[in-house]
């Protein structure tokens, strides 16, 4: 079997690995932070799934930094384009907005400026129609958590729980704190970055403007949804507010990494008059 294909087949044994025994380390996890003790001979056999996987991954990781290094890449490129043919794109996008959504977090408490914003750029906030639902949402889950804690009684489900409970108040708030601190920005040159907190990133050159306006909408569909004819709605509290025509099919990543291209983008600013006088009026250079 030549290298090529052997590299090709230890990607495709590693990416199963690496989803195969990420539930049962979950389940590790959550069993020790409840307090709870699994059977010894169900500890050794998760912890010898997850050392062969890592054992696996170093060395297809190995080979392919030594096959890129051969083709001439630096030692930095060679390994991230190693990581890449690696860990499927889902999971790498999965765990970096994650770390992003918890720097957003010290970000926002904190008071530190908006990220990507520079002087002479104009940030455009869209959080105002799900800040309610957010906060809403952290009073519930902390009313429930309070209540759990009271009506059950087995303190290892209780353990367990507290866990999930806290995690997801902190998700909560890390991807409220992500939206606020990753506002729209334009461009003295009238450029637009469009985004959603660490989930969404969309950069508008100057040219492929070909006209905004303030045109309130209230579709339906999920936070990123592309219809047939090219039209890409980021939807932000059920509304949008901004309608952008573009001059030719942008590419754009979605979440979870499908690459796709819209020739409109509608999207939400909480001041969109403002936003649309700033694309339409570039400074002077």
């Amino acid at each position: 079997m030549k290298p090529g294909m052997k590299r090709a087949n230890g990607v495709r044994v590693a990416r199963a690995a690496v989803v195969s025994v990420i539930p049962a380390e979950l389940a590790l996890v959550v069993c020790g932070a409840a307090g709870v003790r699994p059977p010894g001979w169900a500890l050794a056999l998760v912890e010898a799934l997850v050392l062969g996987v890592l054992l696996l991954e170093a060395w297809v990781l190995r080979s392919l930094y030594a096959a890129a290094r051969a083709r001439g890449a630096r030692p930095g490129e060679a390994w991230r384009a190693a990581v890449r043919q690696t860990v499927p794109a889902p999971v790498r996008r999965l765990v970096l907005h994650e770390l992003r959504a918890c720097a957003a977090l010290g970000r926002w408490l904190l008071r530190r400026p908006p990220h990507g914003v520079r002087a002479g750029d104009l940030a455009a906030g869209y959080t105002g129609p799900q800040t309610a639902m957010m906060y809403g949402l952290l009073f519930v889950s902390v009313i429930e958590t309070a209540a759990l804690a009271v009506l059950i009684p087995w303190p290892a489900v209780h353990r367990v729980v507290l866990v999930l409970d806290v995690y997801g108040i902190l998700i909560v708030l890390a991807m409220h704190a992500a939206c606020v601190t990753r506002p729209h920005v334009v461009g003295p040159d009238g450029s637009l970055r469009i985004r959603y907190g660490a989930l969404f990133d969309l950069t508008v050159p100057p040219e492929a403007v070909a006209s905004a306006r303030v045109d309130r909408r209230y579709p339906e569909g999920r936070l990123v949804t592309l219809s047939d004819d090219g039209v890409l709605d980021l939807i932000v509290g059920s509304q949008t507010t901004v309608t952008l025509e573009l001059t030719h099919p942008l590419p754009f990543t979605r979440p979870l990494g499908a690459r796709a291209a819209a020739r409109t983008v509608r999207f939400h600013a909480d001041d969109p008059r403002a936003l649309v006088a700033a694309l339409r009026q570039p400074a002077s250079p």
